[in-house]
């Protein structure tokens, strides 16, 4: 008894492309209305995700993830301290990244030279600082530099902005000298505003270890910043006080996040919605084309379909060729789609001065969800093309 051949999937490959390549004008057609549809999902949500990483950045400078913490009162209503293993114990807690301190030096007063009045301190504090606290609050030096392992223990000092403009330095004021704590200081860099931290703008800033060593600093210290994974902001703050006072957590004022915070999680929920949304309405539309350009691809080769049938080609085989060919029919869509999405997006984003970001899952979704809708469309007419009859396929004119 005979019995079919069978088709390897080269030779459903095979076939299916020569189905394809009879007609180039509509499959360049029929693959370009897929690929705007795919280009159209990938480009919203490459620029959807360029702009948010842009608002991340943004939002990131308005300090969403950092918090502080500081001393608060005892239960006598005096001023607590904080103990000197606070910042190594906070650096210890998981989703916190960045960790830096300053602490007042309360006996220490900051003049132009020392011929002015003691009572002429200008308002400006003199703190000591560890050397990561540019990099936790997001300062910049306008002119000099920052400290370094070295200089930290050296009678060095960095000036905010408005200590410099108090005391008649200006940006370009570094390596002159000012009267600090008794001693002669050099100006080794100026700062420029710190938004984040405000108050070290009127502040003389002085190595950790120079500020013990010179004006006999306790080491504790008053303002503890840190930087803190996004999604874990409100966790950390929980339990930071606890984390840096174990003795006495009420003792510890610890700042709340950011409205920025709740602003970005908003507009992501936004983002993610609408991204949902559009992908939807793309892939449903190029499903469409494919599905129009199977059926009318089945009605016109009857004959085509009569004849196989008529040399021992099964309604299964047919049945495949049709399913093959819508396929690569939305393959070819899906990754012209994807490509041309891609560009789109890196070109917008130049022009608009953003990160370009086009996720991986987004390309690769756009792809799989083509080939599904592809698969999905091209079955109704690869079943009614295994439906015909050969002597029936054969008398279409």
């Amino acid at each position: 008894m005979l019995s079919p051949a069978r088709l390897r999937p080269s030779d459903v490959i095979r076939v299916g492309g020569a189905g394809l390549r009879t007609r180039p004008m509509r499959v360049f057609l029929s693959a370009l209305g897929i690929a705007i549809g795919i280009a159209a999902m990938v480009a919203v949500v490459g620029i959807s995700s360029s702009s948010r990483a842009e608002l991340d950045r943004t939002l990131a400078a308005l300090g969403t993830n950092l918090l502080t913490v500081a001393p608060g009162n005892t239960m006598f209503g005096e001023d607590a301290t904080l103990p000197t293993e606070s910042v190594a114990m906070i650096s210890r807690i998981g989703p916190v990244n960045q960790v830096a301190a300053t602490g007042k030096v309360p006996d220490a007063k900051v003049y132009r030279s020392d011929r002015i009045p003691a009572a002429e301190t200008g308002g400006i504090a003199v703190r000591a600082a560890h050397l990561d606290l540019p990099k936790t609050v997001g300062a910049t030096v306008a002119e000099g530099t920052w400290f370094n392992a070295a200089t930290e223990k050296y009678p060095a000092v960095v000036l905010g902005s408005s200590a410099a403009r108090r005391l008649g330095i200006g940006a370009a004021g570094a390596d002159v000298q000012v009267y600090l704590g008794s001693k002669w200081f050099t100006v080794i860099g100026v700062l420029d505003p710190v938004p984040l931290a405000p108050e070290l703008d009127s502040t003389a800033l002085i190595g950790w270890p120079a500020a013990e060593s010179y004006l006999g600093f306790d080491g504790h210290p008053t303002t503890v910043y840190t930087r803190t994974a996004d999604a874990s902001v409100e966790a950390v703050q929980a339990v930071l006080a606890a984390t840096a006072n174990p003795p006495a957590p009420n003792e510890v004022q610890v700042s709340r996040p950011s409205d920025a915070l709740a602003a970005r999680q908003a507009t992501n929920r936004a983002f993610t919605g609408l991204l949902l949304g559009l992908g939807a309405v793309a892939l449903l539309v190029g499903g469409v084309g494919v599905a129009n350009t199977m059926v009318i691809s089945v009605l016109e080769r009857r004959a085509e379909i009569g004849l196989r049938r008529s040399f021992g080609a099964t309604r299964g085989q047919i049945r495949l060729q049709f399913l093959a060919e819508s396929l690569l029919l939305s393959a070819l869509g899906g990754v012209g789609g994807a490509v041309l999405g891609i560009a789109v997006t890196i070109l917008y984003a130049a022009t608009q001065s953003w990160p370009p970001v086009v996720p991986a899952w987004a390309t690769a979704a756009g792809v799989a969800a083509t080939l599904v809708i592809g698969a999905i469309a091209g079955l109704y007419p690869a079943i009614r093309a295994a439906r015909l009859a050969p002597t029936e396929a054969l008398a279409t004119p």
